[in-house]
This record gives structure tokens, C-alpha cells and sequence, in this order.
């Protein structure tokens, strides 16, 4: 895969691999989100549990003013990869790994939209957790 804007130093093939199987996963749980909560996006059949654990405030859901997954897709490519590289050190979100992410977030090219984004980062950061387990 090409590099973008949103590599930081440390992104490697091996994260552009792990990246390319949660991508699907990812966007699979934001089109059936959108479904359930009115959206006009088909039922990817998304079990129960996840939609109710988005619900009850557990996991983020993407809300009406949310931009489109596209938009989404370096953020969350982002935070995943970061997972990867920091996950045994920052095995949960705090405001040291924040702050580390912010940093290279912006050496990575885009010293703009931190704050937009930082959600979505949180989220597959955190998505990315229980994938590897860590």
C-alpha cells in the first residue's frame, strides 16, 4: 500500500496488513449502526450485542452529524495502527498515550484536524485493543 498523509514514523507493511483486516470489520459496524438507529444503510445483520453495547454508551456510535466513513478511514486506520505499535505500553487510552498520538499525528502531516479526529482514533485504538487482546 501506498503511504499517506496519516503515517506516522513508525507505520510499517505489517500494519498496512493488520489494517486491511479490521477495515472491513470496522466498516461493517458503522453501516449496521447507522441502520439501526434510522439510517437508510442496508442490515449487514451486526449481532445485538454490539448494537446495544453502542447504545448504552459503551462503544462510540457515529451520530447523524458524523461525516461519511471515508472521511473516517485515516483515523481510524490511524488509531489501529497506533494500537499496534503502543498497545503493550498503553494498554488502555490515558492522557500520556493521547498525548503521544497527538504528536505523531501532526509529524505525520496534518498539524490541523487533531481535535476533529481524535475520536475516531480513540475508537479503533480502543477496537484494536480487543482485537490483539492486549
Amino acid at each position: 500500500m501506498a503511504t499517506d498523509w496519516y503515517d506516522a514514523s513508525w507505520w510499517t507493511e505489517d500494519h498496512d496488513s493488520s489494517w486491511g483486516r479490521t477495515k472491513a470489520a470496522l466498516r461493517r459496524d458503522w453501516e449496521q449502526t447507522k441502520h439501526d438507529f434510522g439510517g437508510k444503510s442496508p442490515d449487514l445483520g451486526q449481532d445485538v450485542p454490539d448494537t446495544i453495547k453502542q447504545a448504552a454508551g459503551k462503544e462510540r456510535i457515529p451520530g447523524a452529524a458524523q461525516p461519511a466513513y471515508e472521511e473516517c478511514e485515516p483515523a481510524l486506520r490511524f488509531g489501529h495502527g497506533a494500537c499496534e505499535h503502543y498497545g503493550r505500553q498503553y494498554p488502555e487510552w490515558n492522557d500520556s498515550l493521547e498525548t503521544q498520538l497527538r504528536k505523531d499525528w501532526s509529524a505525520s502531516g496534518d498539524l490541523s484536524d487533531w481535535n476533529r479526529n481524535r475520536h475516531s482514533v480513540r475508537w479503533a485504538y480502543e477496537y484494536a485493543l480487543k482485537e490483539f487482546q492486549l
